[in-house]
């Protein structure tokens, strides 16, 4: 069954919210500690608003946490989960000791550097990552072999990989030899793993992926492993009409 717009998972709010880790919500709720809207949840599956709900632990009421956002230039070799069954390095590892749970807004995978951002402010992420925004995602991308001119035009006006059409919002080719191609990519979708699909259905295997710009907001000297807080207002400046949920 398809939840109401604007709900996520109970399971799940907290979370978004800044306020307790999902491990940490179904324990409360396990325990029947915690109340959503004057009545004890039995159910960390039920959909709720996160940002208009009611949550008490134990009958007192639950303090948001600080609104936080902060870009983080990624490493390659990093997972954007904040525990990972193998043991792998997590972007988690890389912020210090924190109360607030933020999470990723979409994800890079373990191969792929550059920007990502972290937030404990759901109402953001959600409008990052709607497609009907289209907020451009940059990637500076290198594969093996030579990208044709028909290779580009495929992928700009779509591409089936899986079912699925892919396409790019614009790519430029920067060089390119028989051995290997560089190219700036630009998406407006946040599609799993996208441009990899793309340049592997035209035969060409990408061997460094890095994002370096979402809508305005750029890399610049950041280093890989560093992030930098933003504001508010800065995000405001970027991404006008965005909905935010700090105070």
């Amino acid at each position: 069954m398809r939840r109401p717009s604007g709900t996520v998972l109970l399971e799940r709010a907290l979370s978004k919210l800044g306020i307790a880790s999902r491990q940490d919500t179904r324990a409360w709720i396990l325990a029947g500690r915690l109340g959503v809207n004057g009545q004890l949840a039995s159910d960390p599956f039920m959909p709720v608003v996160p940002e208009t709900a009611r949550f008490e632990l134990d009958g007192k009421p639950l303090a948001r946490s600080r609104w936080q956002t902060l870009l983080l230039h990624k490493p390659r070799g990093c997972v954007t989960t904040r525990q990972d069954e193998h043991g792998r390095p997590t972007v988690f590892d890389l912020l210090p000791p924190s109360d607030l749970y933020l999470h990723a807004v979409g994800r890079l995978d373990l191969a792929t550097s550059g920007l990502l951002l972290l937030t404990n402010d759901s109402r953001l992420s959600a409008w990052l990552t709607d497609p009907k925004n289209a907020v451009p995602r940059v990637y500076v991308v290198t594969v093996r072999g030579e990208v044709s001119e028909e290779n580009i035009w495929q992928m700009e006006t779509g591409i089936m990989d899986q079912g699925e059409q892919l396409v790019a919002g614009s790519i430029t080719l920067r060089k390119k030899s028989q051995r290997e191609s560089h190219l700036t990519v630009t998406l407006h979708e946040g599609k799993n793993r996208e441009v990899r699909r793309m340049f592997s259905a035209c035969g060409h295997e990408v061997t460094s992926l890095k994002r370096v710009a979402l809508g305005g907001l750029t890399l610049g000297d950041l280093a890989a492993g560093a992030w930098r807080e933003l504001t508010a207002a800065e995000l405001r400046a970027t991404f006008p009409g965005v909905p935010l949920s700090e105070t």
